[in-house]
């Protein structure tokens, strides 16, 4: 009936997890991103929202590195 042999389904279901690790870093950074923009410009706390960014983008870069 289907295409798929059983053999398959291992290399699917990784590359369903890391697409789906992939969009969830995306959308974290993504937040991040804004949130830093926001207290920055809105604020006015550029400094703060500075170290913020680079720490947070680095913190997520290392999290998903590991993880």
């Amino acid at each position: 009936m289907t295409d798929v042999q059983d053999d398959d389904l291992p290399a699917h279901v990784q590359t369903y997890r890391s697409f789906n690790k992939l969009v969830l870093f995306a959308i974290l950074f993504i937040m991040l991103l804004l949130s830093c923009m926001a207290l920055g410009l809105v604020g006015s706390s550029g400094f703060f929202a500075l170290v913020l960014g680079i720490g947070g983008a680095v913190a997520l870069l290392i999290a998903f590195a590991v993880l």
